[in-house]
Order: C-alpha cells, then sequence, then structure tokens
C-alpha cells in the first residue's frame, strides 16, 4: 500500500547510482534505505528505481531525483550516461504522483545546512560558516568525480535557494606558462577546452597525457585510478605533478566561483575524487591558488574552503529539496 510520509529519493551520476528514503524532517534520510548501484548495469533510471523499491519493499507516492545534467522543463540529458529522463514517464513507470528532478549540485548544495559538524574539513585557516539561517549567506559548491559539478547555496530570510548551474564547463583559464602548454596539447585533441576537461576523473588522465608528453616521457598509467595510485606511491614524477596540479587548478577554478558568485562565506567541495584527493589538498597549492587573486588576494585569504565528507551529499540535499516543497504546500 503507497505510504504518503515516504519520499524516493535519488542521487545520479555518470558513474553511480544511488537511492534513499526519506520520512520526515526528523529523519531526513533513513540509513538503513541507502543503496548504491553501477550505472552499466541498467539501461534507465526507471528500471534501476523499480530495483531499488523491490529490493526495500517501499510504495512512496513521490520523489526527488538528483541528476547530472541540466534539466529543463522536467527533463534532462544525463551529461556522462546515454540516458534521458523525463520527470512524467519515470512518474508514470513508477506509478508515483509526482517525480522532481534537480541537477545534482542543487542537491549538493541544499545538503549543506543539514550538515553536522564532523562532515566538514577545513582546508586552511579561515572556519566554516554557520549556515543555521540566522543571517543572509552565498557559498559557492565544486566538485570533480565522473564530471565537474558546480553549484551555489544562499540563505536569505531564513530561506535556503539553491542555484543550478553548469559552471564545470566554464572555459579553462590557464595561471602559468605549464598550464599553457598543457592548454594547447588539450586545445589540439578536443577544440574547446572546458574546467571539466581537467578537472573530473577523465580529466586526470588528460593532465596526465598532457604533462607526458610535455617531458617526452611514456604513458604508465590509463586510467584515473592508476594516476592517483602511481602519485600516493610516487613511483611516477609525471604523476605526482597531474595529482599536484589537478589540486592546484581546482583551486583555481574554486577561486574563481567566489569572485563569479559572490560566494564571499565560502566554498565547499565535494564529489568522487574528493577523498582520494584529501591528502593532496591539504600540502597547500590548492589553496594558494585559491588565494591568489591578484587585488582580491587580501579578500580571498579569508574566505574558507571546506571538504564535504559526509558519505551521501546528494541524497541528503534531495531529502532537504523534498522537505522545503512539503513546507511550501502546507
Amino acid at each position: 500500500m503507497p505510504n504518503a510520509n515516504l519520499i524516493l529519493l535519488a542521487d545520479i551520476g555518470g558513474t553511480n547510482l544511488r537511492f534513499a528514503l526519506c520520512e520526515s524532517a526528523d529523519v531526513p534520510l533513513r540509513a538503513d534505505s541507502i543503496r548504491r548501484y553501477r550505472a552499466v548495469d541498467h539501461t534507465s533510471l526507471a528500471q534501476a528505481a523499480a530495483r531499488y523499491l523491490a529490493e526495500v519493499g517501499a510504495q512512496p507516492v513521490s520523489a526527488v531525483f538528483a541528476i547530472a545534467g541540466r534539466v529543463d522543463g522536467g527533463q534532462v540529458k544525463i551529461t556522462n550516461l546515454p540516458w534521458s529522463v523525463s520527470s512524467a514517464e519515470v512518474a508514470a513507470a513508477l506509478g508515483l504522483d509526482s517525480v522532481r528532478l534537480v541537477n545534482d549540485f542543487a542537491a549538493q548544495s541544499r545538503c549543506l545546512p543539514l550538515l553536522p559538524a564532523g562532515d566538514l574539513e577545513t582546508l586552511g585557516d579561515p572556519l566554516p560558516p554557520a549556515l543555521d539561517g540566522q543571517r543572509d549567506r552565498c557559498v559557492a559548491v565544486i566538485g570533480p568525480g565522473t564530471g565537474l559539478g558546480v553549484g551555489a547555496l544562499l540563505q536569505r530570510a531564513g530561506r535556503s535557494i539553491v542555484l543550478e548551474t553548469e559552471g564545470g564547463h566554464l572555459s579553462f583559464a590557464p595561471g602559468s606558462e605549464e598550464e599553457i602548454e598543457i592548454l594547447k596539447h588539450l586545445t589540439r585533441k578536443f577544440g574547446r577546452v572546458s574546467n571539466e576537461r581537467l578537472i573530473c576523473g577523465s580529466g586526470l588522465v588528460n593532465l596526465y597525457a598532457a604533462i607526458c608528453e610535455l617531458a617526452a616521457e611514456p604513458l604508465r598509467a590509463v586510467t584515473p585510478e592508476q594516476v592517483m595510485q602511481s602519485a600516493t606511491d610516487g613511483d611516477d614524477a609525471q604523476a605526482v605533478r597531474a595529482a599536484g596540479l589537478f589540486a592546484e587548478i581546482l583551486g583555481a577554478i574554486a577561486g574563481d566561483l567566489v569572485l563569479a558568485y559572490g560566494a564571499w562565506d565560502g566554498v565547499f567541495l565535494g564529489g568522487g575524487l574528493l577523498e582520494p584527493l584529501l591528502p593532496t589538498l591539504r600540502r597547500g597549492g590548492f589553496r594558494n591558488r585559491f588565494d591568489a587573486k591578484g587585488r582580491f588576494a587580501p579578500t580571498m585569504a579569508q574566505i574558507p574552503t571546506i571538504a564535504v565528507r559526509h558519505p551521501n551529499p546528494g541524497l541528503l540535499g534531495a531529502a532537504g529539496i523534498a522537505l522545503d516543497a512539503h513546507a511550501a504546500v502546507r
């Protein structure tokens, strides 16, 4: 029998599909309901969601799906997965009254006020802002994974407002002679070079390949995991440089988001590559490039950068969006 108090949640990326249930404001994310699947094992979002509902034995009446792609009129083509999703078609296939689609980094943004302090790690000296709705705030969110996600959160008069963006596709701006040469390499391969061409899983491989070419060294790694492992082991100088440069460029982009969005209250980092990248981010190159904004450098030095270490921020943010909608119609 359908349960009007249950809301189906999903966080859909190019590699992983995560599902959970939201029950109430007191239990925005039921820990015992969380499941993760591989996207390649399914032919559609509706099929994966139906599998999940069958496994957990739940019959919700509505859903909020956070999806890696631009949502337009209840439809989205997933950026790094060959699926097109329609909210009406998914609702019909699952027997739901309503399905809301949101950008995955809208959900990553909305989760921030719901996070306990233990799920946050500050990178650098400035402390994280209090996102308790007591004062107006603006923060940016960025996360490298299969792609590069970007979003923002505004808090105005106690309300949390998310900005759904495709900021990962902004053009890459090199900040050194080395990066200019890397840009030339990538331009020959791709034409226009976006930030996502460098700062995501495949972007790490692109960076590594460019660095190897510039050093006239052979490729010893062909996957993001191999590059990161070689960088961690220290047995491949080009992999070590690729990981370090990845962190530096991520810092530069994060700083650009502060200037673009007026995110003077901070930048939060997430994404599937965050955990393996954290040791490199802590070494300082990330923060140095974040601060290096010319006449704005003194201002940037006062702005916090925070790593989100919650295991399922997209699902938690989807729950927040669902509860916001529920509260608005009461």
